[in-house]
C-alpha cells in the first residue's frame, strides 16, 4: 500500500491534517458527528482508502480522552444491546471494502447519514408536537420489540459505516438522540462505544493494508493535536444547552453526509 508518510505531505497538507485532528478531539468531547469534516479533510489530503487507516488511530486517541472525561456517564445497558449488531456491521463493512471503490463507499455513506438525520428530525418534531415537553433525563427503554429492532438497525448501520469510512459517529449520534439521551449521557455512552469499536477495527484495517508502520508514524505526529481539541470541547460543552447541542449534532451529520455525496 502506498500510504503517505509525514515527509510526502506539503506544509499546507499537514496543517490541514493537524486541524482535522484538533477537530476530532473537539468532536469527541463536545459535538459528536463533527469529525465527519475531519474525514473529508483526510480524504482530500491523502488517498481516499489510505485516509481511513491513518484517521483510525487519531480517532482512538480522541476516544481515550473522551472516556477519561465522561466515563461516569455511560449507559451500559444500551451499549450491550448495540455491540452484537455493530459487530455484524463491521464484518459486512469489511466485505464491502474488498470490492467497493471509493465512489460507491462515499455515496452509500452520505445517503445513509442524510437519511438518518431526516428520520431523527421527523421523529423529534412529532414528539415535540405531541407533548411539548423536554426530553426525559433517562434514555428510552429498549426492552420492547420495537426498541430492540431500532437498536439492531442502527447498530448494523453504525458498524458498517464506521468500518468503511470511519463515519459511524453520525449514525450512532442519530440513534442516541432518538433514544432521548441527555448531553452527558450521550457523550459518555458514545465515548465508550467508539473506543471499543474503533480498537476492534484495528486488526481488520491492518489486514486490509490500511494501517502500517508509515501510517502510524504520521498518526504519532497528528495525535498531539487531538489533545487541545478535546480540552476545548470539554470547556465548550458546559456552555452549550441541550437544544443547541442536539441542533449542532444534527447539523454536523447533515454537513458530513453532503460532503460525502459531493466529493
Amino acid at each position: 500500500m502506498n500510504t503517505m508518510t509525514l515527509w510526502h505531505i506539503s506544509g499546507w497538507g499537514f496543517a490541514a491534517l493537524a486541524f482535522a485532528a484538533l477537530l476530532v478531539g473537539f468532536s469527541k468531547t463536545a459535538v459528536s458527528g463533527a469529525n465527519t469534516v475531519s474525514l473529508a479533510i483526510f480524504a482530500a489530503v491523502l488517498p481516499a482508502r489510505a485516509s481511513t487507516g491513518v484517521l483510525l488511530p487519531v480517532l482512538i486517541a480522541g476516544d481515550v480522552l473522551a472516556v477519561l472525561t465522561y466515563r461516569r456517564h455511560a449507559h451500559w445497558p444500551t451499549l450491550w444491546r448495540l455491540f452484537p449488531a455493530v459487530a455484524a456491521g463491521v464484518v459486512v463493512g469489511t466485505l464491502f471494502l474488498v470490492w467497493a471503490d471509493d465512489g460507491v463507499v462515499r455515496t452509500s455513506i452520505g445517503a445513509i447519514l442524510l437519511l438518518m438525520a431526516g428520520v431523527t428530525l421527523w421523529r423529534r418534531r412529532r414528539a415535540d408536537s405531541a407533548d411539548g415537553a423536554d426530553e426525559p433525563d433517562e434514555p428510552d427503554a429498549v426492552t420492547s420489540r420495537a426498541g430492540r429492532m431500532k437498536a439492531r438497525s442502527y447498530g448494523v448501520l453504525g458498524g458498517f459505516t464506521t468500518m468503511v469510512a470511519n463515519a459511524g459517529g453520525p449514525v450512532m449520534s442519530m440513534y442516541l438522540l432518538s433514544a432521548g439521551f441527555r448531553k452527558l449521557g450521550f457523550l459518555g455512552t458514545s465515548a465508550f462505544f467508539f473506543l471499543i469499536v474503533n480498537v476492534s477495527k484495528v486488526p481488520f484495517s491492518a489486514g486490509l493494508g490500511l494501517i502500517d508502520g508509515r501510517s502510524l508514524l504520521l498518526d504519532a505526529a497528528l495525535a498531539v493535536f487531538v489533545v487541545p481539541g478535546a480540552l476545548f470541547g470539554k470547556w465548550a460543552v458546559s456552555r452549550i444547552n441541550q437544544r443547541l447541542f442536539e441542533q449542532l449534532v444534527i447539523a454536523a451529520t447533515v454537513v458530513g453526509g453532503v460532503q460525502l455525496l459531493l466529493r
